[in-house]
C-alpha cells in the first residue's frame, strides 16, 4: 500500500537524499544538457513546492520515493 507523505514534514536531511536518490536514478531524464545535482535537487524540490510531485511511503516494503504526477 502506497501512502501520501507530506514533504514539509520530512527532516530536510532526509528530503535531501531522497530527491539526490530520485534525480540519480537510472533513466532520469533532465534532456541533452547535462545538469548539476544541486540544480536537479532545487527542480524537485520545485515540482514538490507546485504540487506536480509527491512523496509516498510504500508501508510493504517501508521505503519512501518520489513520484511526478501526470500531467
Amino acid at each position: 500500500m502506497h501512502v501520501e507523505v507530506p514533504w514539509q514534514q520530512l527532516d530536510s536531511s532526509a528530503l535531501r537524499g531522497l530527491i539526490e536518490e530520485f534525480v540519480t536514478r537510472d533513466g532520469t531524464d533532465y534532456g541533452a544538457v547535462e545538469t548539476c545535482l544541486d540544480t536537479k535537487v532545487n527542480q524537485v524540490i520545485g515540482q514538490l513546492k507546485a504540487g506536480q510531485a509527491v512523496v509516498t511511503f510504500d508501508t510493504e516494503v517501508e521505503s519512501a520515493t518520489i513520484v511526478v504526477k501526470e500531467r
